[in-house]
C-alpha cells in the first residue's frame, strides 16, 4: 500500500528517526520536534496496540492505560485492516526480546 503521506520531505523524516542510535537519541529528537503531550499520545497508542497484540479486552486495556474505548477500537482497526505498521514494531520488539 503506497502511504498518502509519501513524499520527499517525509521519506527525509522518517530516514533521520532510522538513523538515530540509541533510546537517548530517540529521547532528544522527540522531545525537540513533539509536544509532551504527543509523545505521551503515541506512546499510549502503542501501549494499547501491545496490549491487544496480548489478546487483552477493551475493558482490561481502557482500565491500565486510561485509553478510551474510542481509541482503543481505532487501534484495533489498523491492526486488523491498517498497513501492519503496528504488527511489524511489535513483531520486531518480540524477536528482539526473544519471545
Amino acid at each position: 500500500m503506497i502511504s498518502k503521506l509519501k513524499n520527499d520531505n517525509t521519506d527525509s523524516f522518517y530516514s533521520a528517526v532510522l538513523n538515530l542510535k540509541s533510546i537517548e537519541e530517540c529521547y532528544d529528537f522527540f522531545e525537540d520536534i513533539c509536544t509532551v503531550s504527543e509523545i505521551q499520545a503515541m506512546t499510549q497508542r502503542f501501549y494499547v496496540a501491545r496490549l491487544l497484540d496480548e489478546g487483552k479486552t477493551y475493558q482490561e486495556i481502557s482500565a491500565v492505560t486510561g485509553a478510551s474505548t474510542a481509541t482503543i477500537s481505532r487501534i484495533n482497526k489498523c491492526l486488523e485492516y491498517g498497513a501492519d505498521g503496528y504488527r511489524t514494531a511489535l513483531g520486531r520488539l518480540k524477536k528482539d526480546a526473544g519471545n
